[in-house]
């Protein structure tokens, strides 16, 4: 039977390239890839999935609201989908991430999501959220923070180069997001007194 997967990470860790590598692996032995990407943020009617190493390739927008099965079954209907991928997939609604799992069980085709688990301030995306509970596979794609500690979660720098701490769950424009662990994460956000000279400029 078909999965829904769940691929997540920090910042910066890889899961683009790897949703990228898996789709070329289907196609590359004659299967049919469908893949989505996040349109909340996005103008014009055409997506792209690109990732930091120069991958990229089109891909079909998801905006809040719209029926990700519905979408899906009528394409499965003329063309074999042999695999759907979703980037950006904790910009998913609950029950967008509820179609995807009948996809899986009614359609018979695998779902692989791939995004981010927390925000800036360690709060869970809604579609994160629902991924991890009822994925039937949760994998995490690990990258390192400065240290050289697991990153698990994420700082926002502004333009100025200081860190956030408040703010929108979401910012597009000059900002920079920076994977760090636990502990380094605390130190910046000013939850923990820092006990070495490793850091950002302040706020």
């Amino acid at each position: 039977m078909a999965k829904l997967y769940f691929h997540y990470a920090t910042m910066n860790a890889g899961k683009t390239t790897m949703l990228l590598q898996a789709s070329y692996n289907y196609r590359e032995r004659g299967m049919t890839t469908m893949l989505l990407v996040a349109g909340h943020y996005r103008k014009g009617d055409t997506g792209l999935i690109s990732s930091r190493i120069g991958l990229e390739t089109e891909a079909e927008m998801f905006r809040d609201g719209d029926d990700l099965y519905a979408r899906v079954a009528e394409h499965h209907e003329h063309t074999t989908v042999h695999c759907i991928f979703v980037d950006e997939a904790q910009f998913l609604e609950e029950e967008q991430v509820w179609q995807l799992a009948r996809i899986a069980d009614r359609l018979n085709i695998p779902v692989m999501c791939y995004g981010l688990r927390t925000d800036f301030q360690g709060n869970l995306f809604s579609g994160s959220r629902a991924l991890l509970a009822i994925a039937d596979d949760l994998r995490e794609v690990r990258t390192i923070c400065r240290c050289g500690r697991k990153a698990t979660m994420v700082v926002r720098l502004g333009p100025d180069g200081k860190v956030a701490r408040q703010g929108e769950q979401v910012a597009i424009g000059k900002d920079v997001y920076v994977s760090l662990c636990r502990r380094h994460w605390e130190e910046e956000m000013g939850r923990a007194a820092p006990d070495d000279f490793i850091g950002f400029t302040r706020g």
